[in-house]
């Protein structure tokens, strides 16, 4: 379907639908956070763009005139033990699903961002580059973009020496040092390679000490004489 065709078809709907995007698919901890928005054409919001294309300052801006101004917007999640359990492609279509059944007004349609999209109880397109294309897409970015930093920020304070305030999780050549140097925190997602290896890394060297251990000379002296 074209962008023309998407926009007539969308007009025809008296822009009843819901977007909805994810952030967090490919950092090694944290959540994965979706938003949807329904738009309100009565109050629009200038500047909607891909969220990777604007500045932190900016997202947060254009996060708060969203909440203000949108008819419904909401925030679903999927957390890292679900990410481990699903894979991640399944925990963000279920960050996606929560954050449509959150809405407090119910869309006819719901518009996604990429080539594939999860099962909801109305009608839904993927669309690749939706973010960049599609106002309401855009903005579910947006709001779950500044939510997820704002997590990972507290998350930093939590756990600190990773740098998780920085790069939000992901696989900055910095974290992977952390990684390598500090072990896994709870927060880290276990079926992500990188932290495979971390993982093992340190079962590696925790049973190299256990061997070390296990080696060391017996005691020069004898034992203490009993008087």
């Amino acid at each position: 379907m074209s962008l023309l065709d998407e926009k007539s078809w969308l007009d025809q709907l008296h822009r009843s639908f819901a977007g909805v995007d994810e952030v967090g698919r490919g950092p090694l901890a944290g959540p994965v956070v979706a938003g949807a928005v329904i738009l309100d054409p009565k109050r629009p919001v200038a500047g909607l763009r891909d969220s990777k294309r604007l500045s932190a300052r900016r997202r947060t801006e254009l996060a708060g005139q969203i909440r203000d101004r949108a008819r419904a917007w909401a925030l679903g999640r999927a957390e890292v033990e679900e990410i481990d359990a699903l894979n991640i492609l399944r925990a963000s279509h279920l960050a996606m699903q929560r954050a449509v059944a959150a809405l407090t007004a119910a869309p006819e349609f719901v518009l996604v961002d990429g080539n594939l999209t999860p099962e909801f109880a109305v009608p839904a397109l993927a669309i690749v580059g939706g973010d960049d294309r599609i106002e309401a897409i855009s903005a579910a970015a947006i709001i779950a973009k500044v939510a997820r930093d704002e997590e990972m920020v507290a998350l930093a304070v939590r756990y600190p020496g990773y740098g998780l305030d920085q790069h939000k999780g992901y696989p900055t050549p910095g974290h992977l040092l952390a990684l390598d140097r500090r072990g896994v925190s709870p927060v880290h997602r276990r079926s992500f390679a990188p932290v495979r290896r971390a993982l093992a890394a340190g079962q590696n060297r925790h049973d190299h000490r256990q061997k070390n251990m296990g080696r060391q000379p017996l005691s020069q002296t004898g034992p203490e004489t009993v008087r």
